[in-house]
């Protein structure tokens, strides 16, 4: 039966003119592909800007390693000063922040928490830290900065707001470490504590726009270059277990620690904290310049070159490094100023994998450290998928990946035992009550 000129026109429209739905999953992805372009580039600019902001600091103490007992505690309180007074909710790691925003019904709080006045000043004071030597990382800052960078494309489009802030948060992960993989693992283990399908097709988009920026600035790298780390089926095996144990216990200490500061800390102790949190910060920074003396210096900054020197055996770590690092970090994390674990943790994790070859001589000392980055990173964040996948990504070791697998479930029931709650979502919850309390007055 032949069609009649309008039917046929009819159809020839539905065919050249998308409907309006259609329209509406169009933007919906140009939204996510778009934000990812611009969380590729901060992410960049970030490692830029961190990176330049060590050498800075190192160029100092060329002249004087005992400069640090100047500069560390001066910028600490700066940086803690323009943190509480200047960009507030910037201070931290900047995870916490992304999932107590996501947890907030109420559109201003989650604003104070993910704008891009808070990802500004989150850049600002994070390169201060790193400037003064402040052991922290760029990775955790870049996951607030991506879900400011994606909650500004969301006034567009502010249905799709919880989505958003988790593509964002996910790309940073993503772009920061080269690692894709890791962004969407994270995403799902971490920042969301649930698969949604329906979303996850966009969160992809979005860590690809990221880490395809990324790749078109600086290449195509592996965070820690690839090694070829192999654990032998004998005396090899013994490592997982006395690592997996060591790892968490270390990252459980560090996280209870640094929980119980954030929830206030009991008698005069806690109330000269709460009271004098720029004194408080200089006396962290003070810790921080006390370790690095007593460690040679390796304690400053991320922590990345020390960690990938340890892994490709350029260099031995001190015996010191792994305990030193570890509470210049806490000094770090619980002063006030922003910045990250992920960095420091590898680096902490490196260190005592290092160590352990002391005690396992005939074990490649590459794959001791790649166990190590893996259990107390696990330990720290309780995040085993993460953990393994994130380690294995950097480093292009596929061959470790069971032996990973099996530290990390060890290390995070480990840190369970010595600490209940996962650390980024205690710190959230703290923010959550800090930002209801207001209305509940």
């Amino acid at each position: 039966m032949p069609l009649s000129p309008s039917v046929l026109r009819s159809a020839l429209q539905r065919l050249r003119v998308p409907s309006p739905d259609a329209w509406t999953v169009l933007r919906r992805r140009a939204l996510f592909v778009a934000g990812g372009v611009c969380v590729g580039l901060a992410a960049v600019l970030m490692a830029w800007a961190a990176d330049a902001a060590q050498a800075a600091f190192r160029r100092a103490l060329d002249l004087s390693p005992w400069l640090a007992l100047l500069l560390c505690p001066a910028g600490f309180a700066l940086a803690a000063w323009l943190a509480r007074g200047v960009f507030p909710n910037s201070q931290g790691s900047g995870i916490p922040q992304v999932i107590a925003a996501r947890a907030i019904d109420d559109p201003a709080a989650r604003h104070a928490l993910v704008s891009l006045r808070v990802a500004g000043g989150k850049v600002v004071v994070m390169v201060l830290g790193l400037l003064c030597g402040a052991s922290i990382g760029r990775e955790g800052p870049t996951v607030q900065v991506g879900a400011a960078i994606m909650a500004t494309f969301g006034r567009v489009s502010p249905a799709h707001m919880l989505g958003l802030l988790l593509a964002g948060a996910a790309a940073g992960v993503a772009a920061a470490f080269n690692a894709p993989l890791a962004g969407i693992v994270f995403a799902i283990e971490e920042l969301g504590r649930a698969y949604d399908s329906r979303g996850s097709g966009l969160v992809v988009a979005t860590i690809v726009a990221a880490g395809l920026t990324s790749l078109a600035i600086l290449g195509d790298y592996t965070y820690f270059g690839t090694t070829d780390a192999r654990l032998s089926l004998a005396a090899g095996w013994l490592a997982v277990p006395l690592i997996g144990v060591a790892g968490g216990l270390a990252g459980g200490l560090f996280s209870r620690a640094v929980i119980a500061v954030a929830r206030g800390l009991p008698g005069r102790s806690g109330a000269f904290v709460a009271r004098f949190p720029i004194a408080f910060a200089v006396l962290c920074g003070l810790g921080v310049a006390l370790c690095g003396l007593a460690s040679g210096g390796t304690v400053y900054g991320t922590g990345y070159e020390e960690a990938r020197a340890i892994l490709h055996g350029e260099s031995a770590a001190r015996i010191e490094f792994a305990p030193l690092k570890w509470l210049a970090t806490l000094l770090s994390s619980i002063s006030g100023i922003p910045g990250g674990l992920f960095a420091p943790s590898l680096a902490v994790g490196a260190g005592i994998g290092a160590e352990a070859a002391l005690l396992l001589p005939q074990v490649p000392v590459g794959a001791l450290v790649l166990i190590g980055m893996v259990a107390y990173l696990t330990g720290v964040l309780q995040a085993p998928i993460t953990a393994f996948v994130i380690v294995t990504e950097m480093t292009q070791d596929h061959a470790m990946m069971i032996p990973l697998m099996l530290a990390a479930l060890i290390a995070d029931a480990v840190s369970k035992l010595v600490c209940s709650s996962g650390l980024y979502h205690a710190l959230a919850e703290v923010l959550v009550r800090q930002a209801a309390a207001p209305t509940e007055r």
